[in-house]
């Protein structure tokens, strides 16, 4: 039996670090074997690349954004399939799902995004859930955590576009077995309330 792999995404401060996380504690508690992982990956090259050109220390296209963006996920691949071989939970803070989303939305043809994923075999979600919020709140809540915003956070009317390509990705059930969407823009207790039960009923499925 292969183990479960679950993403959380959504637009800046949707909250999917902090959910991620509780899930993580949460799963472990109840005595299941979990793996999380988080993108950008600070602790990789890569990672670290993406950070630097989100904080405007360089420019790259498009194309070269999807594919350094990509080559993130690609270096833990591995780690990921062998997790699930040993049937463990895989949670991730980000996965290619967000690549579809902000790059797709900058321009890299969404169709040419999944024939890369289908040729990379990058492996697909069993389930993803989308923590929707609006850009506003978006702006309101990193502002309040950082002070200072990147490219992407400053940029409202590209994450409210952001938001909308995510819609996309979950009516067109692209990349994921299954997609739920989330209201993020409640208190942390009722956001993980209900992620919990989302998960718990996946799991028991």
């Amino acid at each position: 039996m292969a183990g479960k792999f679950i993403v959380l995404e959504g637009i800046d401060g949707a909250g999917g670090e902090t959910q991620s996380k509780l899930l993580l504690k949460y799963l472990a508690d109840k005595g299941m074997e979990v793996e999380f992982f988080s993108y950008p990956n600070p602790n990789s090259l890569v990672g670290k690349l993406i950070y630097e050109f989100l904080n405007k220390k360089f420019e790259l296209d498009v194309q070269v954004q999807f594919l350094l963006y990509t080559t993130d996920f690609l270096l833990d691949k591995e780690k990921i399939l062998s997790a699930l071989k040993d049937n463990k939970v895989v949670i991730l803070d980000r996965y290619f799902t967000s690549t579809l989303a902000y790059q797709c939305t900058k321009g890299f043809p969404l169709e040419k995004g999944l024939e890369l994923a289908k040729l990379l075999d990058l492996p697909v979600p069993d389930l993803v859930i989308f923590l929707d919020i609006p850009a506003e709140i978006s702006l309101k809540r990193k502002l309040k955590e950082k002070g200072k915003l990147d490219r992407h956070e400053e940029d409202k009317l590209y994450l409210e576009r952001v938001r909308e390509t995510f819609k996309k990705l979950v009516r067109g059930k692209l990349f994921a077995k299954e997609w739920v969407i989330v209201d993020a823009t409640r208190s942390i207790e009722e956001v993980f309330a209900e992620i919990r039960t989302i998960v718990e009923k996946h799991l028991s499925d």
